[in-house]
């Protein structure tokens, strides 16, 4: 029997139950693939960031979804400097996750903690009928990259909007985002994402949707650094600054449980 210890985490949270909760295992060395996505799918939080220490003091890192591995992800990378930080000592100086997109470094900054990530600018579509019709409204404007992002008129439009969940499930893209500035606030704008073909209806903070947002709106309100406040359910806050093709990305993280999980042997 293998016994495989697991940290529970919300990430980006002010307090427990909020952010966004991120399941971390720290390996000695990878897992069956289809074990990994099996415990994904067990443990059925948006993800599950599976770790794994190298000879040089980095790690390597990889994310699963309910169904699926994705490519980048920004709460459970959180999470997991989060628990190298604060359960494995490990000492306050950067930590370097190797993954599928490339080198990510997280570090301490204060009470939160900084992520680097590589921006992905998306490129700006024209109208589209079956798109609107998906969104049941005329977005202002609408940006695609690996998710479809729809920019609305006002934060109102985001926190009233209603997911038709089946139809952005067939959208060629991971997700929908939907985002509006913001007037009056702590924040500069707000959003929501949805990615119901990954299993995940309504994300409740999503890290890697701020590097298609950071350089949207770095250019709208002319500004390098931001804050933006996700309005799900649980709601989340996220700090971000533009350093030319980067994006640092900031949070808090707060461990809530640890628990084990017996796997007959592989």
């Amino acid at each position: 029997m293998m016994k495989l210890k697991l940290f529970h985490v919300d990430a980006f949270a002010e307090q427990v139950f909020s952010g966004n909760p991120a399941a971390v295992a720290v390996l000695d060395e990878w897992l069956p693939e289809p074990l990994m996505q099996a415990i994904a799918a067990e443990l059925n939080l948006s993800e599950t960031a599976f770790v794994v220490p190298r000879a040089d003091g980095d790690y390597r890192i990889r994310w699963f979804t309910p169904n699926r591995e994705v490519n980048l992800c920004g709460h459970a990378t959180l999470a997991s400097a989060h628990v190298l930080y604060q359960h494995f000592k490990h000492a306050a100086i950067p930590i370097r996750f190797h993954s599928l997109s490339g080198t990510l470094v997280c570090m301490l900054d204060g009470a939160e903690i900084s992520m680097d990530f590589p921006l992905q600018a998306p490129k700006k579509l024209g109208d589209d009928l079956v798109i609107n019709a998906c969104l049941a409204t005329r977005p202002a404007e609408l940006y695609a990259n690996e998710d479809l992002i729809a920019i609305l008129t006002d934060e109102q439009q985001v926190r009233e909007f209603e997911p038709q969940l089946p139809a952005i499930a067939k959208l060629p893209y991971r997700g929908l985002i939907i985002a509006a500035q913001a007037h009056g606030q702590s924040y500069d704008f707000a959003c929501r994402v949805f990615a119901p073909a990954y299993g995940i209806d309504e994300d409740p903070v999503t890290g890697s949707a701020y590097t298609k947002l950071g350089p949207l709106f770095a250019d709208k309100l002319d500004k390098k650094r931001l804050r933006a406040r996700q309005l799900s359910k649980r709601g989340g806050s996220v700090g971000l600054e533009l350093q030319g093709d980067r994006i640092f990305i900031s949070g808090k993280a707060l461990s809530l449980m640890q628990s084990t999980m017996e796997l007959p042997d592989f």
